[in-house]
């Protein structure tokens, strides 16, 4: 993850080692995809311009983990994540996995089971980056009609659901695929559906890209670095700025104006939107770090002096913090150790403890609304 620095995948921020626990801090993200497209669309469609945006910025993140020997191996609508300004982010890479050549084998026991590849659901272990593109092309489905293009039960009926629509492979168009585990001579022969007559809603350009996501032979999926260059997205610049004044719209309307308490920072590569949670978490990590790993509680691969970790998140020129937020997080910085003595006395380190964390946390949420604004 640390390695994967890219606008269109979540930073992972640090690495906190405890005794019996790993805790990844990552950057704040507002929502994902499956929420926002319950909130903001109609009955969960999105408007085009906005799909737009989204599959471009998806392509993206795919395009940059494929470039690096990455598979994602688990898109879908709820590990996407999309901040108050419109970006989405890939998240949640769990079942990530690099890949090389000679082509490796794997589980195919991945993806969720509506977002899986038919080559995954007839038992390949012998897998690429293609999972990752039969995914995409069921999200976008997914945020143009507001349900999900295959939503199936069991690996048979997920089978049986994308042969209805795209049609049964044979042989013929796709060679081997009799000697996968799960293929059976015996499937039901179904003629090849009009991806238009199913989702209307897309024009004659959007359906030639989702049609070339969705190919049943893994071979002819389109690649995400082509994707990038297809037709549908010529007119993305303007596209975009239609989005973001859409986005702008809908958040006027549902009341959910952006917090006051975001700050906009430089990690690496690109910008990212974080709480102002992670500026006064830097007073946090400059006091609190040391004292667990002397006490042999702690390890992490991040190092920062308390000038670094405190310019890198609060001195950037979008945030105006008053005085009394700097004097009130030291504040807490002192208390912390106190508390850490307080958690061992009582069988556990305050980092171990997720009740003493969430509560840390939302005092210093509620502090930084109080006293940070945007400036």
């Amino acid at each position: 993850m640390k390695e994967l620095k890219h606008e269109n995948i979540v930073s992972l921020h640090d690495v906190i080692h405890t005794e019996n626990k790993l805790m990844l801090v990552f950057e704040y993200m507002d929502k994902d995809l499956k929420k926002y497209m319950d909130t903001h669309g109609e009955r969960g469609a999105l408007k085009p311009q906005i799909i737009k945006s989204f599959m471009y910025q998806l392509l993206q993140g795919i395009a940059f983990c494929h470039d690096n020997r990455v598979l994602h191996r688990d898109l879908k609508p709820q590990n996407l994540l999309i901040n108050q300004k419109g970006q989405l982010k890939l998240a949640d890479f769990g079942l990530a996995r690099a890949f090389g050549i000679p082509v490796n084998t794997f589980s195919n026991e991945v993806v969720t089971l509506w977002y899986r590849a038919p080559d995954v659901l007839l038992g390949s272990r012998q897998y690429n980056t293609s999972i990752d593109i039969w995914s995409a092309g069921c999200i976008m489905a997914e945020m143009f009609s507001g349900r999900p293009l295959f939503p199936g039960t069991t690996n048979e009926d997920q089978l049986q659901k994308i042969f209805r629509l795209m049609g049964t492979p044979s042989e013929r168009g796709w060679p081997g695929i009799s000697s996968f585990p799960e293929y059976k001579p015996n499937f039901h022969v179904y003629p090849t559906s009009d991806l238009r007559a199913i989702l209307p809603q897309i024009d004659q350009v959007g359906i030639n890209l989702l049609g070339a996501m969705l190919q049943l032979r893994p071979d002819n999926r389109i690649s995400a670095t082509a994707a990038l260059t297809h037709p549908w997205f010529q007119d993305l610049p303007q596209v975009r700025m239609a989005a973001q004044q859409q986005y702008l719209a809908m958040q006027q309307q549902t009341g959910a104006a952006p917090p006051q308490n975001y700050v906009s920072h430089n990690m690496s590569q690109g910008a990212c939107e974080s709480s102002i949670f992670t500026c006064l978490y830097a007073h946090m990590i400059i006091k609190v770090r040391p004292t667990l790993a002397t006490m042999g509680k702690s390890r992490s691969s991040t190092v920062r002096t308390p000038h670094e970790g405190w310019s890198e998140c609060c001195n950037g020129p979008r945030l105006r913090c008053r005085p009394t937020t700097n004097y009130i997080a030291k504040a807490f910085v002192l208390l912390m150790p106190l508390l850490q003595k307080a958690g061992v006395l009582l069988g556990g380190s305050m980092m171990r403890n997720n009740f003493w964390l969430s509560r840390y946390r939302r005092t210093i949420n509620g502090m930084a609304s109080e006293h940070c604004s945007i400036a």
